[in-house]
């Protein structure tokens, strides 16, 4: 498979996402009351699946539900703490008990530097300024978060044969970038983690695979009024829809252990 910048696979030149059908499809988004989780829970559902948007409960995640009302009943709210094992497995326990098994877990659920630093685009501070507090909450929500709830639902997929687990991941530049701890190395292990993981289950029919917006993205992360001091313009949250379908859908069976870059999709929309 041709590959980009930082080993990320491209999308195949044939695939047309406005074509896709996924009815039937079951799947579960992390951090889907808003942002980038939002816009890949949309495409999903558009797309004919059955979602489960998972968040921590709250005014967010009520407002993301009565936005999909035209998705009813396909569009379900699942309150779930990614940084709680308990939480995680009752999120396990719904998914057998309403849906019977699970298609497709796409892990997005993450904070990002805004929670350690406000002026992390602009105004960088070195990591011996970050707190242990912060340091760790970031941790626990964007690596050992996805962690948890793979591990929760892997083996509901494993024991079907079948299943598919998409990681959201960031730029290699990022991971390395001055002033993003612990942001960057929260991704860096989230990267490390999804390829173990993709390892692991090679002979279960079971892939894993990362997803990436290919820049920074308008999802409330960055300030408002730090937004007119960037060097590019952000990306729209929708830029993860023709991503997310195709690897939802039959059109990425047996690949896993790969990278595919967001933008990278549009290049290759047929006309």
């Amino acid at each position: 498979m041709p590959a980009v910048e930082g080993g990320a696979a491209l999308p195949p030149e044939s695939f047309d996402a406005a074509r896709v059908r996924l009815d039937g499809v079951r799947a579960l988004v992390t951090g889907a009351s808003s942002g980038l989780g939002l816009a890949m829970a949309r495409a999903l559902l558009d797309a004919g699946a059955t979602v489960a948007l998972a968040s921590r409960p709250g005014p967010r995640l009520a407002a993301a539900a009565s936005g999909l009302r035209a998705s009813l009943p396909r569009a379900h709210t699942l309150a779930v703490d990614v940084r709680d094992a308990a939480s995680v497995a009752a999120a396990r326990r719904w998914v057998e008990r309403r849906w019977g098994g699970l298609d497709v877990l796409v892990n997005n659920a993450g904070l990002g530097m805004r929670t350690v630093n406000p002026r992390f685009m602009v105004d960088p501070a070195p990591f011996y300024t970050v707190s242990p507090d912060g340091f760790r909450a970031v941790v626990d929500t964007n690596l050992t978060g996805y962690f948890l709830v793979a591990r929760a639902l892997a083996p509901v997929m494993v024991q079907a044969g079948r299943g598919k687990i998409v990681n959201i991941s960031t730029s290699h530049s990022t991971m390395r970038q001055r002033g993003f701890v612990p942001y960057g190395p929260s991704r860096a292990g989230a990267e490390s983690l999804s390829l173990i993981m993709a390892a692991d289950l090679a002979d279960s029919g079971v892939t894993v695979n990362m997803l990436l917006p290919g820049g920074a993205v308008d999802t409330g992360m960055i300030p408002e009024e730090l937004k007119d001091e960037l060097e590019h313009p952000l990306l729209a949250p929708d830029i993860m829809g023709a991503p997310i379908k195709y690897l939802a859908s039959p059109a990425s069976d047996g690949i896993t252990g790969q990278r595919f870059v967001a933008t990278d999709f549009i290049k290759a929309a047929p006309p």
